[in-house]
């Protein structure tokens, strides 16, 4: 073994570790039963829209309302992490969240389910995961020290991109066996675990905390100060290209198995599983990287190979090639990602981490659902091979730029 092999090998070990300390594991274990539902749900509720009837405009709708609260109201959910009781917000939204699976089965039971109930319920995920994810964000680190913090966004991207695997084959068998109903049920059961964790991972915040200046500014104040660092700035701009353009191969992913490759609800169920194992492997991949790397060079890199694979989906006549792309594009969007969240949270300003992390969440989920609308209409007027092939180029194109910015930039972090 080279010297440089048995150095990432021991990295790997390093970052495994964390898994079994009492705290992190458990929440991980928690996290990745939550989000195992969450795929289930995401994977049968496209399909269940395409089987009612429902356009692949519609389709797109739904990804709009499931994450265009976060372009309102993801700062308000910052603003909310550093102010208030963290546990509170999070049980408090996660508990009405969960609620639209539950409203979903018992509408499917009666044969009452309409594509604008659907999308409504979405609205209302939507909502409450913008106002709640960013307490759900800083979790790592709240209970990982500041030098763990890449390493434990790692970790737990692994929980969430298992899930993408994990998820979507149950949901796949849930579909051809008892149907999309089943996959919401599991989905509202495994909000359970994850609410009991969170009350008991998060300290409550006390009572007569004393308030810092920003606590008392402005809900907006601070956010000058991240946007303001070419580093932390740079780091948005990437994520938020890439959930504009590259993300929607994951979001019209069932119309290009139906519409363009003839599949069916096991080839779709496919893709997005090896999508899932391509998310693990990036998270992986980035354990192995010594903690001193450059994340700016891991991040851009990898965004521009994000967009070459979404236009190399369009390009596809074959259905067992699909899987393959879309390994790649699992793998690169989460290198991506995990590396801008991972020096986000690591260089901005503690006071304001929770409003750094609405930041990240209003770039990756508000960019989604402007990308879900403009992708949409794109598929509708030019078909979905002509639309991910504009998506992939500009991708490309904008990450090249902004990569060349970024990575150029004097090393920054706020404080």
């Amino acid at each position: 073994m080279t010297s440089s092999a048995w150095l990432a090998a021991q990295e790997l070990r390093n970052s495994l570790q964390m898994l079994r300390t009492k705290r992190f594991g458990t929440f991980w274990v928690a996290s990745l039963l939550s989000s195992i539902g969450t795929w289930a749900q995401q994977v049968a509720e496209p399909w269940l829209l395409l089987t009612l009837g429902a356009s692949p405009f519609v389709v797109g709708l739904d990804s709009f309302a499931l994450n265009a609260p976060v372009l309102a109201l993801t700062v308000a959910g910052g603003v909310l992490a550093d102010r208030s009781d963290r546990r509170r917000v999070i049980a408090t939204f996660q508990s009405v969240q969960m609620l639209c699976p539950v409203t979903l089965v018992v509408l499917l039971l009666v044969h009452a389910v309409h594509p604008l109930v659907v999308i409504a319920l979405s609205l209302v995920v939507g909502i409450t995961d913008a106002l709640s994810m960013p307490s759900f964000q800083s979790i790592v680190p709240s209970i990982v020290p500041r030098e763990q913090i890449a390493r434990g966004l790692a970790l737990n991207s692994t929980q969430f991109n298992l899930s993408r695997i994990v998820g979507p084959a149950i949901a796949g068998a849930l579909m051809a066996t008892v149907g999309p109903v089943a996959c919401f049920a599991l989905n509202a059961a495994s909000y359970v675990p994850f609410i009991g964790v969170a009350l008991w991972i998060l300290p409550p915040r006390p009572a007569t905390a004393v308030r810092s200046a920003q606590d008392r500014g402005p809900p907006l104040a601070g956010l000058g100060d991240v946007l303001a660092s070419p580093l932390l700035r740079g780091a948005l701009l990437t994520v938020l290209t890439t959930s504009v353009l590259s993300a929607q191969l994951v979001t019209f992913t069932p119309v290009l198995v139906r519409d363009a490759l003839g599949g069916g609800s096991s080839q779709y169920s496919a893709a997005v599983v090896a999508f899932g194992i391509g998310g693990l492997l990036g998270a992986f991949l980035l354990l192995a990287v010594p903690s001193g790397s450059d994340q700016r060079r891991w991040s851009s890199r990898a965004a521009v190979v994000y967009g070459l694979a979404v236009t190399l989906s369009a390009a596809l006549h074959s259905q067992r090639a699909l899987p393959v792309v879309m390994v790649v594009a699992g793998t690169s969007m989460a290198i991506t990602n995990i590396s801008a969240n991972s020096l986000l949270q690591a260089a901005a300003d503690r006071r304001l981490l929770g409003r750094s992390v609405g930041m990240f969440m209003l770039s990756m989920r508000g960019g989604l659902s402007l990308g879900a609308v403009l992708s949409g209409v794109a598929v509708h007027a030019l078909g979905v091979r002509a639309a991910l092939s504009i998506d992939g180029v500009a991708a490309v194109l904008f990450q090249l730029v902004i990569g060349r910015s970024w990575t150029r930039a004097t090393f920054d972090p706020a404080r």
